[in-house]
């Protein structure tokens, strides 16, 4: 038993490892820079091969792990498929801002080691996420994603913009935590608990909910939406993805939103009915309640994220405020609570990442000190100056606008899909006309680059590794968009295993 457990709890002690080990390797090479940089790429690496590894083994360990009470981590953590298929996505996340990180900080700060360090322990925060099944865990891994995100996004010390970015960050994300960290304390002084696992908390959380305890859950949907950017907590967003190093925007945009993401799966899940439930809505009105609240959530998150994207003239400032949109196509699978639903937030979460990543990786080519070649006039003619980047960068918004045979379209469909089969028409008629919306910034971006005369070239900049991170990202959104059945399959059965 211990050593099937031992199996499960490697990747989180390969990351912890060396995230905490990278700092010394700093400390120890500190003029050579290309040191932390091959570290972090190998440290990642061999973690994600040991998720790989613990996804493969889920199905033969997990149900006998669960219910063991003999667990070195005494049920403080969860072994499952869904917390594995994240691990794989957090660590391809930093495998990929890493690639595209090395020639911008050379050209726009300078590398410093503890920036591979930082991201290092962010994903150590967002693996504890995943695997929380203990409020205190949970907080945990919020907070050590949260900080060293509030150090990333002022990276830049000698850039105003980045200061205010890391300082406007902490200062909101402090105010959140404060949310989190009560809610949680009135769970535990309603139920006499913080695990989140505990059938007490889940049959306590509907029916005759104590006020105590809908105050409390209340309060972490609160901290949790801060942390995903959903409306009307969103607002810290556009300035800091717009402030912080570019490469970072597009890692927290995509891993740390997926990290929330999976917090509040964690948190909301048990506390809103399924289909099966259907009928028995009666019984558990307040479960019903937090489903419809969800999804006024996301139906505001994809309405307000795409208008205000709309007159957008700075392009990272566009994709910042797109990237609110998305949080809310996203919370979609969490109003479902079905398999499609699941499926879909899985699915999109892997497209997503890839199309947000390149994005951003395209930008950070091109700008210069954080504020030049930032506005979509820039762009104009760059089909003809940079053909290969302009149509990995057409890919990029193709996808983010869900047309086909991209990824994006399939991850859409999902998450439409999945709230029709719920019952919740509306929310799909609103993402519907969101993503329509969607189509005027995304699209008039390409019709820039291909269908307009630049005033002037745009500075050749050196790519360094960024190219293997763009060919990745657009190979991967065409496969998985015409081949989306693997991401799909693997998903499913990553859902069978998932036992919050």
């Amino acid at each position: 038993m211990m050593g099937y457990e031992f199996q499960f709890i490697l990747p989180i002690i390969l990351i912890s490892f060396f995230s905490t080990s990278a700092i010394v390797i700093d400390a120890i090479f500190l003029r050579n820079k290309s040191i932390g940089f091959y570290y972090s790429l190998a440290g990642l690496g061999i973690t994600v091969i040991s998720a790989i590894y613990s996804l493969i083994k889920a199905n033969v360990a997990l149900i006998p792990l669960h219910h063991s009470d003999r667990l070195i981590t005494k049920g403080m953590l969860v072994f499952s498929g869904y917390s594995a298929f994240f691990d794989i996505i957090f660590c391809i996340a930093g495998i990929l801002t890493i690639l595209a990180s090395k020639q911008y900080l050379i050209r726009e700060y300078r590398e410093i080691n503890e920036y591979y360090s930082l991201l290092l322990l962010s994903i150590a925060g967002m693996m504890i996420i995943a695997h929380a099944n203990n409020l205190l865990v949970l907080f945990i891994g919020i907070e050590l994603m949260s900080i060293s995100f509030y150090i990333l996004a002022g990276f830049f010390r000698n850039n105003l913009r980045s200061v205010e970015a890391g300082l406007k960050y902490f200062l909101l994300g402090a105010f959140a935590t404060g949310f989190l960290l009560y809610g949680m304390a009135l769970i535990y002084g309603a139920t006499g608990s913080i695990g989140i696992n505990k059938a007490g908390f889940f049959m306590s959380a509907v029916g005759k909910a104590p006020l105590i305890l809908s105050i409390g859950v209340g309060l972490l949907i609160i901290g949790l939406s801060f942390k995903v950017a959903a409306f009307p907590f969103h607002q810290w967003a556009p300035d800091v993805y717009q402030g912080a190093p570019t490469v970072v925007s597009g890692f927290m945009s995509t891993a740390g939103k997926a990290a929330a993401l999976i917090a509040m799966v964690i948190i909301i899940r048990p506390l809103v009915p399924t289909d099966i439930d259907h009928q028995q809505l009666k019984q558990i009105y307040n479960g019903d309640t937090i489903r419809l609240i969800i999804g006024l959530i996301s139906a505001a998150t994809m309405m307000i994220g795409n208008i205000t994207a709309l007159v957008q003239k700075n392009v990272k400032r566009m994709l910042a405020y797109s990237s609110v949109a998305h949080a809310g196509y996203l919370l979609m699978g969490i109003v479902a609570n079905n398999p499609k639903g699941w499926d879909g937030i899985a699915f999109y979460a892997v497209a997503y990442m890839f199309m947000q990543i390149g994005a951003f990786v395209v930008i950070s080519i091109f700008e210069r000190d954080n504020e030049f070649n930032m506005e979509i006039s820039d762009y104009a003619g760059l089909s003809k100056t940079h053909p290969v980047i302009a149509a990995m960068m057409a890919v990029f918004m193709f996808s983010l606008t869900g047309i086909p045979p991209f990824a994006g379209f399939i991850g859409k469909y999902y998450l439409f899909a999945s709230v029709i089969q719920s019952g919740y028409i509306w929310l799909a008629i609103v993402a519907v006309v969101a993503s329509i919306i969607s189509i005027y910034f995304y699209i008039g971006l390409v019709i820039s680059m291909y269908f307009k005369e630049p005033e002037e070239k745009i500075q050749q900049a050196d790519k360094g590794l960024s190219y293997i991170t763009l060919g990745i990202a657009s190979f991967a959104l065409i496969i998985f968009g015409i081949f989306p059945s693997f991401i799909i399959n693997l998903s499913h059965r990553c859902f069978n295993l998932f036992l919050f």
